[in-house]
């Protein structure tokens, strides 16, 4: 497996992360005990998670994911055999980048982990009640406790995180080293009209989350009549535009020429953006997970590329 190195961190990762919101939920603890034993022995390292996830859920508090991957850790051995991402700010009973919730969120992750430091811990979402100076301020100190590696930003928009950035490089404290925007063939605008260029520039690794579109991508609805009454209605159904539908076609289309799935196109398309290290994705079954890994073997030709890069303006 040829890593990649997550900008300047000094982290290498896989080329596909294991998005984990779907440990505890969806994935039952033997289930994901599967998925992660095969994501690591097909040569892969990165798993992302967060302190929020699965709390949505009917019966679900929050910090189930966290939980399994700890449990998973501690009976296989396979703490140094992986990169650990998670975050804090979106969690209601941990809500917020105050100095003190920082502080707190972090010691309630690593005790569901089960591990004493995390790789990348990613501040989930903007707080702008809270001064950059004091929340990076506390990941800075987690950094010189060893508590975390390399501190990450989700879900900023261009202009905070240069202002990060620069807060950082005045009070010389470790700055946000990892991006973690929503990015896919259908979601590009927020992305390239300003992340994609400062990522460039300050060398920030970038690891994209619903790389799929939710699903969409995977190319399993054809409109948005299949999915009426469905658990995915109301995440998809915004997606079956006329560009949406474009797009679908395009997409299934070079799969095919490929003897592809959309799905393997859709993450190799991301695999092969010049400001991504690693797009994030998730399954539930081992033949859904052979299914995305193989997206690391596929080389998208040139022209390929430009016919899904032109579908999905």
């Amino acid at each position: 497996m040829q890593k990649r190195q997550l900008g300047s961190s000094g982290l290498a990762i896989s080329p596909l992360v294991f998005g984990g919101n779907v440990f505890g939920w969806t994935a039952d603890e033997a289930r994901s005990f599967e998925l992660l034993d095969r994501f690591v022995e097909r040569g892969f390292n990165t798993i992302d998670t967060a302190d929020v996830y699965s709390s949505w859920a009917p019966g679900r508090s929050g910090g189930e994911s966290e939980t399994v991957i700890g449990n998973w850790l501690a009976r296989r051995g396979r703490r140094d055999d992986v990169v650990l991402m998670t975050k804090v700010g979106m969690w209601e009973p941990r809500k917020g980048l105050t100095a003190t919730n920082i502080a707190a969120a972090v010691e309630d992750s690593l005790r569901r982990l089960r591990t004493d430091y995390v790789d990348v811990y990613f501040a989930h979402v903007d707080d702008t009640d809270v001064p950059l100076e004091e929340t990076l301020g506390a990941f800075g100190r987690l950094v010189q406790a060893g508590k975390v590696r390399a501190p990450g930003a989700s879900n900023y928009s261009a202009g905070r995180l240069r202002e990060a950035l620069a807060v950082s490089a005045r009070l010389r404290l470790p700055r946000y080293e990892v991006v973690q925007p929503q990015y896919n063939l259908y979601d590009r605008a927020d992305f390239e009209s300003g992340l994609a260029a400062v990522a460039t520039e300050q060398e920030l690794g970038v690891v994209s989350y619903f790389s799929l579109a939710s699903g969409f991508l995977s190319g399993k609805y054809r409109s948005a009549v299949e999915l009426k009454g469905s658990a995915r209605e109301g995440f998809l159904k915004g997606y079956f535009d006329a560009r949406g539908l474009k797009l679908l076609e395009v997409l299934r289309e070079v799969a095919a020429d490929l003897t592809a799935t959309p799905a393997q196109v859709a993450l190799a398309w991301l695999m092969a953006r010049p400001a991504v290290t690693a797009p994030i994705a998730s399954a539930t079954s081992l033949e859904q997970l052979d299914d995305i890994l193989q997206a690391a073997e596929l080389s998208l030709p040139a022209a390929a590329a430009e016919k899904l890069d032109a579908a999905g303006r």
